[in-house]
């Protein structure tokens, strides 16, 4: 019958060459293998009208890929080869698909198989969505496997995204020209679904259970006053002394005030600073510090430049808590997109190269 050497022969639609078809029915067994089917069950229309989406997407899907495959091959043993199940299974699956149809597709004799008018004006119909499938799987497979491509969504916490995120952009973009990259800075929670956000970088104690938290470096919390302000002031020597020092404080997203933390004796303890500054923004109460206004308790990404540089003096070194992190978070590892991948692994290397620690010994031995 004209057509059988190509995949469509109507002319509405594109010739293409059997070599080419073979290939893509190969492509076809490569994305879904069809299981064996079952024995055929009668098929008993309901009577609000026809069979359940499930139901009809069930013989369809398995009788489509084996109608097809038997189209391009002219045969049913052929198209079992191809598919990598038995001749049978083939006959079965298209059976199954003419009985729901109401209508036959080919036309069987011992020596040829063919397509009725109905089979063909059937497989020009299926045509453009078994290409799309096709096309679907490649675009997939390639993004997968290919150079990483597409868009990377990013939220991070106002002050981390700012200092650290955002100067690492640029060369991100120079190593993966195909990846653009859309960065929203809030310091509230992250909703992925929501949002659309495929990496997010959180700072603190992770105790969302439901997503992947890759721990990026430490989050050191150091208590900063500037050196005119503990010229004047002196600086505290314990916690308790706290209470009469001017202190500075920053507002949560949440609408509380952040609450200092110190590991005294193992123990974590909590000190609400009575303030006359409070700011909802992480570089303002930088700002105030350096300006002499207070003392604050800040991350450690934010002053170490300024405890190296001498703007800033450290207070109670040895009591900082230890137990926090700035981290990666994304919803699952399995099937990760090649361009989340780069992101990732970008911005750990990079961040993990900066000297963003504030303690070390002989910061403890001042102490």
């Amino acid at each position: 019958m004209p057509g059988l050497a190509r995949f469509f022969s109507g002319p509405r639609h594109k010739i293409v060459p059997r070599n080419v078809l073979e290939g893509r029915i190969n492509q076809l067994r490569g994305a879904a293998t069809m299981p064996t089917p079952l024995p055929a069950p009668s098929v008993t229309p309901s009577a609000n009208g026809p069979d359940s989406l499930a139901d009809s997407f069930a013989t369809s899907y398995a009788g489509v890929m084996a109608f097809m495959a038997v189209a391009v091959e002219g045969n049913f043993a052929k198209a079992g080869d191809r598919l990598g199940i038995g001749r049978s299974a083939v006959s079965r699956s298209v059976q199954k698909l003419e009985d729901q149809l109401g209508t036959r597709l080919f036309v069987r004799t011992t020596r040829s198989t063919s397509l009725t008018p109905e089979g063909q004006r059937f497989y020009e119909q299926c045509h453009p969505g078994v290409e799309r499938i096709i096309q679907a799987l490649d675009d997939m497979r390639e993004l997968r496997e290919g150079p990483p491509s597409g868009l990377v969504r990013v939220c991070s916490t106002v002050g981390f995204g700012r200092k650290v995120v955002a100067p690492l952009l640029n060369d991100f973009r120079k190593a993966n020209p195909n990846i653009s990259v859309e960065l929203l800075l809030d310091d509230g929670p992250t909703d992925f679904t929501t949002d659309r956000v495929d990496v997010s970088f959180r700072n603190g104690r992770m105790e969302d259970s439901q997503v992947i938290a890759k721990k990026v470096i430490p989050m050191q919390m150091m208590l900063c006053a500037s050196p005119d302000y503990a010229a004047r002031h002196g600086l505290p020597l314990s916690v308790d002394e706290l209470s009469r020092h001017g202190c500075v404080n920053f507002l949560l997203a949440s609408g509380r005030v952040y609450e200092w933390e110190f590991k005294v004796g193992g123990h974590l303890r909590k000190f609400a600073p009575p303030a006359m500054l409070t700011f909802n923004d992480a570089d303002l109460v930088l700002q105030a510090v350096l300006d002499g206004h207070g003392i604050a308790q800040m991350a450690g990404y934010q002053v170490c430049e300024h405890l190296r540089a001498g703007t800033l003096v450290a207070c109670l070194p040895q009591y900082a808590p230890d137990d926090r992190g700035h981290y990666l978070c994304f919803l699952s590892r399995q099937h990760l997109p090649a361009r989340m991948r780069a992101f990732i692994d970008f911005m750990t290397e990079r961040i993990r190269a900066q000297d963003l620690y504030t303690i070390d010994n002989q910061l403890l031995k001042q102490a």
